[in-house]
């Protein structure tokens, strides 16, 4: 039977076009060690870990007249050096160009005819550091067949990578003739996916949208508030293909503080920061704002598989992210408000009985947040974009170093997709005391995006300071 993309994914494919390209990035910053870490180091971590990823060796095959959805088949060309590759800044480099470098790498789509990720190895920091860049594509990774490459390659003790030696076999392309075959003994029994196959591989967005939201296991069903058109204004316009890229680094023990003094949760401290951040740009813009403005963000969260039997930890397999729209209360000036409306709504969820806390997310072998970062923004993918304004997701990581090989790992910003009528999509991950926000915005419409960082800062350091 052939490999065949889910309708899910067969849609991140269909509505990708030069300015909305459908992957999800990371970047990580590691010490180099003493005994070095290089680009022929990463490609041996890389390359002995693909065993475990066998969905990274394999390429996207169009079935002709699009009869059926593609299939994924073994890249019979497969060159591991093609999507590990090396990169440097003039040093002694500045983050700034490192992010600058980030933002002009994640505009740029993946090569459709070969497997959907890519890495890229950048030395020359400043403090002799090094920095990894990941893209892997939204139809790639599902948390259940496959995780994401960040994930993999990151361990708890610090270990030299051994030599790789590629045995790897990939196994025979099907033939043109084979696929239509396949396709034609699947539409006998299914002749309306036919159909829905042509429109949708001829960009029938409209048609696609709303099926494809209903294929994913039960994001659309677990929607907590009433899907109506999000509020206008200047993060909702159609994005151009430049990318701005910024981030914030804040420390974990602020964030519980304020949990402590106000009640919530740290993931409500994480969204009242960045609707008070939101409130002052838009404000900066000239944007009239009244006590009930509102910016609505779409806020993927890990949940529980109730259908799983026995289910009591969290884990890859069988986890869950749904999809919950939060109004963010930009128009109220009082910044302990702002977070007592943030918990409310996120109340919810909490009492739903199938929210994944910080502490079971922790259980999750390897660095989690990087597949719970793509998982969220397939959840995102899955909806239309007219119902919010924002995506913010939010994934608690480990409180102990990680390694890569043996360098450690220092930060790690996620880089989230964006819509094509949103100019602003926020990862957010704590790792090791920190929480570190990735802001990727759209370089025509949120050109300022420096800006909105700075102003979570100033956000968090006023929730720091209030009183009721």
């Amino acid at each position: 039977m052939p490999d065949r993309l889910s309708a899910l994914d067969a849609s991140f494919l269909y509505v990708e076009d030069h300015a909305t390209p459908m992957h999800v990035g990371g970047v990580a910053i590691f010490e180099r060690p003493r005994s070095g870490f290089g680009y022929a180091q990463l490609v041996d971590l890389i390359g002995g870990r693909l065993a475990y990823l066998p969905r990274y060796r394999q390429r996207v095959l169009e079935v002709p007249g699009h009869l059926a959805r593609p299939v994924w088949v073994d890249d019979v060309d497969f060159d591991l050096n093609y999507h590990v590759r090396r990169s440097a800044l003039p040093q002694p480099g500045s983050d700034d160009q490192l992010f600058d470098l980030v933002a002009r790498l994640m505009s740029r789509r993946l090569a459709p005819e070969r497997p959907l990720w890519e890495a890229y190895f950048i030395e020359g920091l400043a403090g002799d550091r090094v920095a990894l860049v990941t893209k892997t594509h939204q139809s790639v990774v599902d948390g259940v067949g496959t995780i994401d490459l960040g994930q993999l390659i990151l361990d708890p003790v610090p270990a030299a990578p051994e030599p790789f030696e590629d045995i790897w076999t990939p196994r025979r392309e099907p033939s043109r003739t084979q696929l239509v075959l396949d396709a034609i003994s699947e539409g006998v029994q299914r002749p309306g996916e036919v159909v829905e196959n042509v429109r949708s591989a001829a960009n029938d967005a409209v048609a696609a949208a709303g099926k494809f939201a209903e294929t994913v296991g039960g994001v659309a069903s677990t929607l907590r508030t009433l899907v109506s058109p999000a509020p206008s204004g200047p993060l909702n316009v159609r994005v151009s293909g430049g990318r701005v890229f910024a981030v914030v680094r804040t420390r974990l023990e602020d964030f519980r503080k304020i949990r402590a003094a106000h009640g919530g949760t740290v993931n409500d401290v994480v969204l009242a920061a960045i609707a008070g951040a939101l409130r002052e740009w838009l404000l900066s813009r000239e944007v009239q704002l009244t006590p009930n403005t509102t910016i609505r963000a779409l806020v993927p969260l890990a949940v529980r598989d109730a259908e799983t039997p026995g289910y009591s930890t969290p884990g890859l397999v069988g986890n869950q992210v749904a999809a919950y729209l939060v109004d963010l209360p930009v128009g109220e000036p009082n910044p302990v408000l702002r977070l007592q409306h943030i918990g409310h709504a996120m109340a919810e969820h909490l009492d739903s009985g199938r929210s994944v806390a910080a502490r079971g997310l922790l259980k999750v072998g390897g660095f989690a947040p990087a597949t719970l970062h793509s998982l969220g923004a397939r959840a995102a993918g899955s909806l239309s974009g007219r119902i919010f304004n924002v995506m913010v997701t939010n994934s608690p990581g480990p409180q102990v170093p990680m390694y890569a090989g043996e360098a450690r790992l220092v930060e790690m910003f996620p880089v989230m997709p964006l819509m094509r009528t949103q100019a602003l999509a926020i990862g957010v991950t704590s790792y090791h005391g920190g929480v570190y926000f990735g802001l990727n915005g759209d370089r025509k419409a949120a050109f300022d995006v420096d800006l909105v960082a700075g102003m979570i800062e100033e956000s968090l350091e006023e929730l720091k300071g209030a009183h009721w």
